[in-house]
């Protein structure tokens, strides 16, 4: 019985799951009998993978798991890596343990929310793992995005600027433009209720190894305490963020 609304998705993870499970490697013929599982739609999802290297055929035509799981376990497992430092890391800083503080990634043009130290008061806005905001309205997201140029950010948005969530949220290139500008002179962006009235933030960004920026924290206040803590939550933010990018081999230079 399917499980998901794509019936041929159902089919590539049962058997890629067959092929982990099993003791040895099987041919085309094997995993189709096995799975009952029609041999032409078998041969097709294989022939699909197979053009991927999510899998290899050997010699004697049997398949073996390929290299390209690699890449999504470097990528799952950097994730997770970044997740635990932020955690590990973030108890040295008492200033940032007083408010809330996120922890997300960039994914096309939205920001998904990975990990998540809350405020021991609370500001009326869900910041769950795997939440989903549009990143031109959030302190990360448009940390992240100042790393790139505007021509990629087009791009990105070539659909279409996202509509403002709130009344203060920018609505066109020019003006993200220039919030990116404040990012390259501090390293800090400013959610000014773009993503909820009253609600300010401010962000930076975090890199790896390579000089990308593959993350983003940022610090959330109400509007009242943002005058009079932005300063101090900076500096802060922006010594944790330096001291993750240590730990992933990021050298300044």
């Amino acid at each position: 019985m399917s499980t998901t609304a794509v019936p041929a998705l159902d089919k590539t993870f049962q058997i890629l799951d067959l092929i982990t499970a099993a003791s040895q490697p099987l041919t085309a013929a094997q995993i189709a009998k096995q799975l009952a599982l029609p041999r032409s739609s078998t041969h097709n999802i294989l022939q699909s993978l197979l053009s991927k290297h999510v899998i290899y055929k050997d010699a004697d035509s049997r398949f073996h798991l390929g290299s390209y799981l690699l890449y999504w376990a470097g990528k799952y497992e950097q994730q997770q890596g970044i997740i635990q430092l932020f955690k590990d890391l973030i108890t040295q800083y008492p200033v940032l343990l007083q408010h809330t503080v996120t922890l997300s990634k960039l994914d096309v043009g939205e920001v998904v929310f990975l990990a998540c130290h809350e405020a021991p008061a609370p500001l009326g806005f869900t910041f769950r793992a795997g939440v989903r905001v549009p990143a031109v309205f959030s302190a990360t997201g448009k940390a992240m995005l100042s790393t790139l140029s505007m021509d990629n950010i087009e791009s990105i948005y070539e659909s279409g600027f996202p509509e403002p969530l709130t009344a203060n949220g920018v609505d066109n290139f020019d003006r993200l433009q220039d919030e990116l500008n404040m990012v390259h002179r501090s390293r800090i962006s400013l959610d000014d209720g773009q993503l909820r009235d009253g609600m300010y933030c401010l962000g930076t960004y975090i890199r790896n190894a390579s000089g990308n920026a593959i993350a983003g924290m940022a610090v959330s206040f109400l509007q009242a305490e943002y005058e009079c803590r932005r300063e101090e939550v900076s500096a802060a933010l922006i010594q944790l963020a330096e001291q993750i990018e240590q730990h992933l081999g990021f050298i300044s230079t």
